[in-house]
């Protein structure tokens, strides 16, 4: 029984760091995207502006 315990936490573990990689990478994604919709928006900003 000791031994299946410890299976099950060392499996919750990598599984958890996994998350945490997939969640950070998630976020990066989301922060590129908001980065490039920043940047058309103040692209279409400044052409407005020199009309």
């Amino acid at each position: 029984m000791k031994h299946a315990l410890q299976s099950l936490a060392a499996i919750g573990l990598v599984l958890g760091l996994t998350a945490c990689n997939t969640i950070k990478g998630a976020g990066e994604d989301v922060e590129y995207v908001g980065e490039k919709t920043q940047d058309a928006a103040d692209k279409v900003e400044e052409e407005l502006d020199d009309e």
